[in-house]
C-alpha cells in the first residue's frame, strides 16, 4: 500500500502541474491514465461501478465525482481532483483542491485552509486506542470552527484490496464513539467542506454531486494507516518509483 500511495502521490503532482487556464479537463484525465499505466498500475476509478474516467474533477460548486470531458479550465476555478490507483492488487486514494490563477480570494483561501486543517486533525486521531468517532469529530470541529459545513451524506472509508471497505468514515460525529482503531487499519480520510450549507444533490449524469445552495466546495483526502509509530500517510511521495 505504501508503493500504491507513492505512485498515486507522484501522479497527483504531475496532474496538478497541468492545471492551468485553457487546459481541458479531459486532456488532464488522459494524461493521468497514461502515467498510471506506464508505471505498471491501473486507474482505480475507471470502470468502478461504471465510472468512465481516471480522475474525478469537480469544479466550484461540484463537491465530488465531476466527470472530465471538454471543459476548459479558467482563472478563478476551484477544482477538486480525486484519483486512485491499484498496484499489485492494493488500492490508494487521494484528493487535492486547487485554485486556478494565483492567490485565491480571502474566503476561498480560508475554505481551502479549513479543509486541509480538518484533514490533518482527522489524521492525527488515526491512532490505536482512539475510536472512529474521534477522527470524525476532529474533522467536523476544524471545518465548523471557520464557519463552514462538512458534507454529511458522503464519507471516507476503509481501503485495502478494495476501494471501499468497512468502516465508513463520516466527516462528523462524537468523540469516543464507534469502532476502536487498531494498528494496521487503513482509512481514506476525506473531508468535503462547503462554504454554505452541507446539503448536496446529484446531477442528471448520475455521478456529479453539487452543493444544494450552489456554494463552493473543497475536498482534500489522504490514505492513512494506523501504525505503532502513529498515523502514516501512505498517499505521499516516499521515493522514486521504479516498477
Amino acid at each position: 500500500m505504501r508503493a500504491a500511495g507513492n505512485l498515486l502521490a507522484l501522479t497527483m503532482q504531475e496532474v496538478l502541474n497541468r492545471i492551468e487556464p485553457g487546459a481541458k479537463d479531459g486532456d488532464v484525465d488522459r494524461f493521468a491514465e497514461e502515467f498510471i499505466r506506464s508505471h505498471g498500475a491501473l486507474p482505480a476509478f475507471k470502470g468502478y461501478n461504471g465510472y468512465p474516467k481516471t480522475l474525478c474533477m469537480s469544479f466550484n460548486e461540484q463537491v465530488v465525482h465531476g466527470i472530465p470531458g471538454n471543459r476548459r479550465i479558467k482563472e478563478g476555478d476551484l477544482i477538486g481532483i480525486d484519483c486512485g490507483v491499484i498496484l499489485n492488487e492494493y488500492y490508494s486514494d487521494m484528493a487535492r483542491s486547487v485554485y486556478v490563477g494565483g492567490e485565491p480570494p480571502r474566503r476561498i483561501k480560508q475554505l481551502m485552509e479549513a479543509t486541509q486543517s480538518a484533514l490533518a486533525s482527522g489524521i492525527e486521531n488515526m491512532r490505536e486506542g482512539k475510536r472512529l468517532g474521534d477522527v470524525s469529530s476532529a474533522v467536523q470541529t476544524q471545518a465548523e470552527a471557520h464557519g463552514f459545513s462538512v458534507v454529511r451524506s458522503l464519507v471516507g472509508h476503509g481501503i485495502g484490496t478494495s476501494m471501499h471497505e468497512e468502516p465508513q468514515v463520516p466527516n462528523y460525529g462524537s468523540p469516543g464513539t464507534g469502532p476502536e482503531i487498531k494498528n494496521g487499519m487503513v482509512f481514506a480520510i476525506e473531508p468535503m467542506v462547503n462554504m454554505g450549507r452541507y446539503a448536496v444533490k446529484t446531477l442528471p449524469d448520475g455521478w456529479t454531486i453539487v452543493t444544494a445552495d450552489n456554494s463552493l466546495s473543497c475536498h482534500f483526502e489522504n490514505t492513512v494507516a494506523a501504525t505503532p509509530d502513529g498515523p502514516e500517510i501512505l498517499s505521499r511521495v516516499q521515493s522514486a518509483v521504479n516498477i
